[in-house]
């Protein structure tokens, strides 16, 4: 005998959710507006300083304004309804926008290393509070678009990315300011560009872990947070079931995770069964999209052995 359920995700689930596109439309809409408005301050001050890091910076920032556009459009996208092409929607989309946020925040690192690294080679004379004025400026534009993102960035990794984005702008920021006060103070000019390398370290390590997540969520790898051997202990050890296997965790989504199993049960199964697995595997493990297959174990079943798929 086989049967088989496959999880709804309102019914009777006990783990709280992420959903970016229902909760943070806001936060994306306030954070492209006032980046937007920033990056257009920026060049105008630049100009009229005639300051190289400012107008450096605008393009940086202009960046991004870019990513927090994709990764909004990919949260619009995952609400989008299953088509007969497309089965599970566009949820994939919010995980190409995690990974291409990875690599645009990748990409502004290396940028702010590699002008560090020329300044630090030929040393340029900062715009004094014209520089500190607006850099603080960043800070409070940043700083503010980031806590607004704060709440979502462990539950969704898209979220996270933008997190990230405006804190390691709020950081920039930052260095450019407590490096134009030391120049005045101090007269040296290296200060500037050994304040950039250090947060471009700190900011590419957070880089890397979130291309890191978004390079395995698009291989279908088993999402952070989640292990599988706990998941299949789990399932081994319900009331019946003499073996697991067929076991795949993958994400659907930044925010959502899908999990199919087939469980040899001599005794077969129920609704309530399947319903209380189905519960246990979202309030344990986040596992909303479940899809359990159920085997009596007459037949061995060809996609038993583990190195099968």
């Amino acid at each position: 005998m086989i049967a088989s359920v496959m999880a709804q995700p309102h019914d009777r689930h006990d783990h709280a959710h992420s959903h970016a596109p229902d909760n943070f439309g806001f936060a994306f809409a306030v954070g492209i507006a006032l980046n937007t408005a920033f990056v257009a301050a920026e060049l105008v001050f630049g100009y009229a300083a005639n300051s190289l890091a400012l107008i450096s910076d605008a393009v940086h920032n202009f960046s991004d304004v870019i990513a927090l556009v994709l990764a909004w459009g990919a949260g619009w996208l995952a609400r989008r309804r299953p088509t007969e092409r497309h089965t599970y929607g566009y949820r994939r989309a919010s995980i190409l926008a995690a990974l291409a946020n990875a690599g645009l925040l990748l990409v502004a690192v290396g940028a702010i290393a590699v002008e560090a690294i020329d300044r630090i080679r030929a040393p340029a004379e900062v715009a004094g509070w014209t520089v500190v004025w607006v850099a603080a400026l960043g800070i409070a534009i940043n700083g503010a678009t980031a806590l607004l993102f704060m709440r979502g960035r462990e539950g969704d990794l898209n979220i996270r990315g933008a997190y990230l984005h405006m804190a390691a702008d709020a950081g920039v920021s930052a260095g450019v300011v407590v490096a134009a006060l030391l120049i005045m103070l101090t007269g040296w000019l290296w200060v500037d560009p050994a304040i950039s390398l250090a947060i471009a370290a700190v900011v590419g390590a957070s880089g890397w872990g979130l291309a890191r997540d978004s390079v395995n969520l698009a291989l279908d790898g088993v999402p952070r947070g989640i292990a599988l051997a706990e998941v299949r202990d789990y399932l081994a050890q319900l009331d019946g079931v003499t073996e697991v296997h067929d076991l795949h965790i993958w994400a659907m989504s930044t925010n959502e995770t899908a999990l199919t199993a087939h469980l040899v049960r001599p005794g077969g199964t129920d609704d309530s069964f399947l319903q209380d697995v189905r519960a246990e595997l979202s309030h344990r493990f986040n596992i909303e999209h479940a899809t359990l297959q159920i085997e009596a174990g007459s037949e061995p079943c060809k996609l038993a052995p583990a190195d099968v798929v």
